[in-house]
């Protein structure tokens, strides 16, 4: 039997209805940066409102993406956090799972390239982090055709390669092996590391072409889980070490760690803010339109999170690392919110 689309969209529809008997709690998947975030917004719903607190899974970007565009009903969450915009190709896998979504931005975020505080200060370009962490690298020329497996051992022979690119001065780096912690292939960071750090840092090093997407495999690069505390304490274990991850993270643990200047921009609010930062990204979440009105508590929990009270710069977020929107921006997810 061939239905058309309205009756395709009314059993899809009850469906739903059905599902949402057997749960009255409203499921979230995702990124890891926005996941405390959200879990402070769904302890204040679940304090005020009387619904019960959302349960929140911490799956990366990508996992969350995979999980909430696979389909409609209980068995599929209602809402997913993301530290980088949906993709093409994962609208796609919506779009024919008959997943109707509406994105909002949370706030602003800045990716930290962060050692201990025992360990010695970097004040670098991003340039020095794509030619540390890059798999291959051209040593004649620009023709990545004649690029190699990156032989940079140390950072001193970083700052003496992209000195040797950039045609700038070396900033001074020790003679310390190259050792990075960085997000896992299905972390929202790890794209936006490949975007504002890789891509434009490999730009900076006079390169074209895709050479920045892959990242070395000899133990310099880590690859490391969803769990940014376990960053943290390993960063305090080796103050050789770095890590890559959330400003969030890195603004509660300020007495073990510090985040690297890059390209002469210190890693804070107002960098964040102004975009200045070359880190500065925006966070989001992404919800069912069809659980709307079906899973209980849908909309309060949304009218709570895009809110002045939780995203403002007086907001009960704002202490917990998150840059909020300027006023426009602001505006147009609460009147994205009440159009749902």
């Amino acid at each position: 039997m061939r239905f058309t689309p309205l009756i395709a969209g009314l059993i899809a529809s009850v469906a739903v209805s059905t599902a949402a008997q057997a749960r009255d709690q409203i499921s979230i998947v995702g990124s890891s940066t926005v996941y405390p975030f959200a879990t402070i917004v769904a302890e204040k719903f679940g304090q005020a409102s009387g619904f019960k607190t959302p349960v929140i899974e911490s799956t990366g970007t990508g996992g969350g993406m995979k999980l909430f565009c696979k389909g409609i009903g209980v068995e599929h969450p209602d809402v997913t956090n993301a530290s980088r915009a949906m993709k093409s190709k994962e609208a796609k896998m919506c779009a024919d799972a008959g997943v109707e979504f509406q994105e909002f931005i949370v706030g602003n975020d800045g990716i930290a390239f962060s050692n201990s505080l025992q360990g010695q200060a970097f004040n670098i370009s991003i340039a020095h982090i794509a030619a540390a962490l890059a798999a291959e690298l051209p040593y004649q020329g620009n023709n990545l055709s004649n690029a190699s497996a990156n032989n940079l051992k140390t950072w001193a022979e970083v700052d003496a390669y992209t000195a040797k690119r950039t045609g700038a001065a070396p900033v001074g780096l020790p003679n310390i092996p190259v050792s990075v912690m960085v997000p896992p292939p299905t972390s929202g960071t790890r794209d936006a590391m490949g975007a504002l750090f890789m891509k434009n840092g490999w730009k900076k090093l006079g390169l074209d072409g895709s050479g920045y997407k892959k990242l070395r495999e000899d133990g310099a690069a880590i690859e490391v889980g969803e769990n940014d505390s376990l960053i943290i304490e390993k960063l305090v274990a080796d103050q050789n070490m770095f890590g890559i991850f959330g400003y969030s993270f890195f603004d509660q643990n300020r007495d073990k760690v510090q985040a690297s200047i890059l390209d002469g921009v210190v890693l804070d609010f107002e960098n964040i803010a102004s975009y200045k930062y070359p880190g500065a990204r925006p966070l989001f979440f992404y919800v069912k339109k069809a659980h709307m009105g079906v899973i209980p508590g849908m909309r309060e929990f949304i009218n709570e999170f895009v809110s002045e009270k939780a995203m403002g710069l007086d907001g009960y977020l704002f202490p917990a690392g998150l840059v909020p929107l300027s006023e426009d921006d602001f505006a147009k997810q609460v009147a994205a919110r009440d159009g749902l």
